[in-house]
Order: C-alpha cells, then sequence, then structure tokens
C-alpha cells in the first residue's frame, strides 16, 4: 500500500487581479517583485493550473466505491464484490472497476469526515469550508470554491470564463459576497445530448461586429455616469457579466472550447455517452483551452433504498468517465497542471438497512482526486466497519486547502460580508500532511 506524497510547487499562473489584490490586500508581506521572483525561480512563470470539480451529489457510499469492506459481517460489506486494484492488496468496489486499474493514478483518501449528516449544511461545507445554518435551503452563506477562484484567479485565457459549472451550478456553488459577477457560467444543456449547444456564444441575428462595437461604447458611456448605491452588488456583477459577455462573443475562444463534436468520436465514447461521463470531456476541453475552474455534476448517489441495483447506472457512469479523464490528462502531459476532485457531501452509513440501502453519514467519507502533482495511493483509513477514521483523519476543509494550494490562492485572505466583517477563504486551513 502506498503513502502518497506530492511533488512540491509553488503557485501556477497568476493572474494581473491576483497580483493587484496581493499587493493591496498584503498577502503575505509579498511585494509584486517578490512574487515575480519566487514564480521565476521555480519555472512556474507559464504554468496555468486549473481544477476539475467533480460533485457525487447525494453523497456517495464510502463501501461500494473506493472503501470496501470484504471480510466485515454481511450486513455491513453489503452484496457488491471487491476487486483487485492495480496495487497489491488495495481493492476497490466493482462500481469502480475502471478506476481500480489505474490507482497508481490516482489518490484515494479514505478518512475525510464532518459532523453533520444532511444535505444542506454538507454539501455547503464541501463547497465553500463552512457549514451553512438556519433554515435548509436559501443562498449560499458563504463563497464556493468556484467563486473564490474566480475573484482572485480569473481566467486563465482571454475570452473564456473563470468558472465553469457542467451542466449547472453545483448544490451551495453560489458567490455568496463575492458578488453575482462571481458566480458559474452554466452550459445549461446536457453535453451528451446529439444537439448539445451552449447558448450566447454567437452573435444574435442582425448582429455584426461593428454594431456590437457599438454597443459597447454605449454601454460604457452609460456606465461613466451611473452614481448609485447598490448594496446587493447588481450593477457590479453586470458591469462584469457584459464585460465577459462580449469578450465570449467577439471572439472565437470559447465556441471552439465549448464545441464538444470537435472531439474524436472514439474518445467520446471512451469517456461514455451519459450526462457525467460529457460532461467531464468537456471539463477537459475547457481547462485545456484557459478555463481555470469547472464544476460537473454526478448525480443520484442518495441510495436510501435498492442501493446495488441503483448504484449500477451512476456508479459505472462516474467510474468510466473519471478513469477515461484522469487518462487524458496524463495522455495530455496536463497530470501536473491540472487537479481532479471527485467528492460528494458525506459517505454513508455502515449498516444495511430494510431496504437495502444506507443512510447519510458525516463520520467517514472517500474522496478521489488525481493530478495535481500528487504521488497516487490510498491515504488514510476507515475502521473494519467502515464508522470512523482509523487513521489520518482529516475533514473537508483540508480538501478545499490542497485545492486552493494547487492554485496558488492563500485561503488566509480575506473578504468582507454583506456586513463589513472580513472572513477567511478558510478558517480552518490546513493542508493534508501527507501530501505536501
Amino acid at each position: 500500500m502506498q503513502t502518497p506524497v506530492s511533488i512540491q510547487h509553488d503557485c501556477g499562473n497568476v493572474s494581473r487581479r491576483t497580483i493587484l489584490q496581493a499587493g493591496l490586500t498584503g498577502l503575505g508581506a509579498a511585494t509584486l517583485p517578490d512574487l515575480l521572483r519566487q514564480r521565476a525561480a521555480a519555472g512556474q512563470a507559464s504554468r496555468k493550473t486549473s481544477v476539475i470539480f467533480i460533485e457525487l451529489a447525494g453523497g456517495p457510499t464510502q463501501f461500494e466505491t473506493y472503501d470496501p469492506k470484504p471480510l466485515a459481517p454481511v450486513e455491513y460489506r453489503g452484496p457488491m464484490s471487491a476487486v483487485q486494484t492495480n496495487q497489491p492488496g488495495v481493492y476497490f468496489s466493482e462500481t469502480m472497476s475502471q478506476q481500480a486499474k489505474i490507482l497508481d493514478k490516482l489518490t484515494i483518501i479514505r478518512s475525510i469526515h464532518h459532523r453533520k449528516n444532511n444535505h444542506d449544511p454538507s454539501s455547503h461545507l464541501s463547497q465553500t469550508g463552512y457549514y451553512k445554518t438556519g433554515p435548509k435551503g436559501g443562498p449560499n452563506q458563504m463563497p464556493s470554491f468556484g467563486s473564490v477562484i474566480h475573484k482572485v484567479r480569473g481566467a486563465n485565457t482571454a475570452g473564456l470564463p473563470a468558472y465553469v459549472a457542467i451542466p449547472n451550478t453545483m448544490r451551495n456553488g453560489g458567490s455568496a459576497h463575492l458578488g453575482k459577477g462571481c458566480n458559474a457560467f452554466e452550459t445549461i444543456d446536457n453535453p451528451s445530448k446529439k444537439n448539445f449547444k451552449v447558448r450566447n456564444l454567437a452573435l444574435a441575428g442582425g448582429m455584426d461586429m461593428r454594431r456590437l462595437d457599438d454597443r459597447r461604447g454605449l454601454l460604457k458611456a452609460l456606465d461613466d455616469d451611473r452614481r448609485m448605491l447598490d448594496l446587493e452588488g447588481s450593477s457590479a456583477a453586470i458591469d462584469q457579466f457584459t464585460t465577459q459577455a462580449f469578450d465570449m462573443v467577439s471572439g472565437s475562444a470559447a465556441r471552439k472550447a465549448f464545441d464538444i463534436f470537435r472531439e474524436d468520436d472514439k474518445l467520446r465514447d471512451a469517456y461514455g455517452r451519459s450526462t457525467a461521463g460529457q460532461g467531464m470531456l468537456l471539463a477537459r476541453r475547457l481547462v485545456e483551452a484557459g478555463v481555470t475552474c469547472v464544476t460537473v455534476r454526478s448525480t443520484g448517489w442518495d441510495h436510501h433504498g435498492s442501493l446495488p441495483k441503483r448504484i449500477v447506472k451512476n456508479g459505472v457512469e462516474f467510474d468510466r468517465g473519471m478513469a477515461a479523464l484522469v487518462n487524458d490528462l496524463y495522455d495530455r502531459g496536463l497530470q501536473q497542471d491540472v487537479l481532479v476532485v471527485a467528492m460528494g457531501e458525506f459517505g454513508r452509513s455502515p449498516r444495511f438497512n430494510k431496504d437495502a440501502g444506507r443512510g447519510h453519514w458525516g463520520a467517514v467519507m472517500s474522496v478521489a482526486l488525481a493530478g495535481g502533482g500528487l504521488k497516487p495511493g490510498i491515504l488514510g483509513a476507515s475502521n473494519s466497519k467502515g464508522e470512523i477514521p482509523a487513521q489520518a483523519p482529516y475533514q473537508p476543509e483540508n480538501v478545499l486547502a490542497m485545492l486552493y494550494r494547487h492554485l496558488g490562492i492563500d485561503p488566509a485572505m480575506t473578504f468582507d460580508d454583506l456586513a463589513g466583517r472580513p472572513r477567511y477563504v478558510l478558517e480552518r486551513r490546513e493542508l493534508i500532511r501527507e501530501l505536501v
């Protein structure tokens, strides 16, 4: 069994916005020349790091994915088989058979835990690093990692959005007090459809580039005259969306990046023609083109009943897509620059219930990572019945800290909330020691 250790690296591509913010806020007391010297010394000046986050919405079972318990009593291990990975003595559930063949390219953490068992606070934690409090539902109370990335890093390539959600924003994937302009650009449409199309990436009928430039100038003139109190940040959001929309429509970079039909049919088949599989393929296209953060929703993991029957569909679709994505990133030499994270909001209860399912279980869960320069292997362990961490206990906040580290974002930086109070990106921001 391997213990993964990361290949250390400093921040990747640092946008002009990030450098300006560092200078204005005193982040790490680093001056602009200091930042540039550090990047040059580390050979990172041209690095364009990015993240693909696969949201396993509903809370996947650790037993029937990455942490089977073949020696536990049947009421714990369940009826599904365990399969040998390509690492001696390490097993996955049969539902993860394709990823079992590439464990040498994966980092699996079997000891993530937290204290909630409800979807909303748990999902909010996995997306923001903070529990949501108060009534169920409602907007984010803290900004998601995607919105933070949008705010701090921006896009790696001009003419592309910084934060894209396929096909829609994660549960609790909103921007909170960072402003509506930091919300995700959603594809809305399903990338597995034969007529998949992302709206608003082309000029409207009757519009040409001259008229588009005229409208840009008119909006700029109106904006110069506008002086209003805007507590919701809507005007700022309109400004950001307008600028982004002009850039995306007037150039070809976005249209090419979102055009999944440019991919070879054999590669599309390798990912699987499912929503999750094609979503992961589109995510690879986008980060390769210059999008900094892409989230992909893989739904249907809330298996309270008939788990062995129901997990076959979404488990196989996710497994196939994830294995293809990781192999694709390695084939393209992107395994250092792109970090893949696959995580739900919690795990599932150790005992099968009367309906052949498992309940919500925040006490332990498994998380899969790949790329980002991380050395592959298994980190941590749950106890013999999959109830609690037995080795290397970590929390979702620690996973987010590793994500921010990959992108060169300091989670100790602060942004004012709607009440004007400075709030840390992460309050709990310790790195996963075994990975650094």
